[in-house]
């Protein structure tokens, strides 16, 4: 069972976009440095397309995008909650994962970010980073992983 420990309106995640993203807990990947090692446990409430419809009546109208921050523990979960987005809302969809490669069913989403957390090479702002950001558009991929990068 997919749950999420908290969620928040970001504006940094995706660029362009106003998003909630959702914490997903029990995460598998317990990457040294962290900075959210509370989501390692299996903690926390529910993630369905009921608890998503609840968010969307309290926040839908304030959005752009709704990101999945997490869930790689259960990633037909998230597959079948950014399906039923596409089919019920007319928000983006992203998805932040940890892990190394994008996920099957990628075209679902318009934002995919894979990478585990590597502390040496820092997060998706620093130029070294391992991890990426993509977007996705009519069937194409683009890494859009230096609009993070201050110049």
């Amino acid at each position: 069972m997919l749950k999420y420990y908290n969620y928040d309106i970001v504006f940094q995640e995706i660029p362009d976009e106003v998003t909630l993203a959702v914490n997903i807990t029990n995460c598998p990947h317990r990457c040294v440095g962290c900075h959210s090692p509370h989501l390692h446990q299996n903690i926390g409430i529910e993630l369905n397309t009921a608890a998503l419809d609840r968010l969307l009546g309290m926040y839908g109208k304030q959005i752009t995008c709704v990101c999945f921050m997490g869930g790689d523990r259960q990633p037909k979960d998230v597959v079948a909650l950014a399906r039923y987005l596409r089919q019920h809302s007319h928000l983006k969809v992203a998805w932040y994962s940890g892990n190394d490669t994008l996920p099957l069913n990628a075209n679902l989403f318009d934002y995919v970010k894979v990478g585990g957390y590597q502390e040496k090479l820092g997060g998706l702002r620093s130029r070294t980073t391992n991890q990426r950001l993509y977007r996705y558009s009519n069937g194409h991929s683009e890494d859009i992983t230096e609009r993070f990068w201050r110049k």
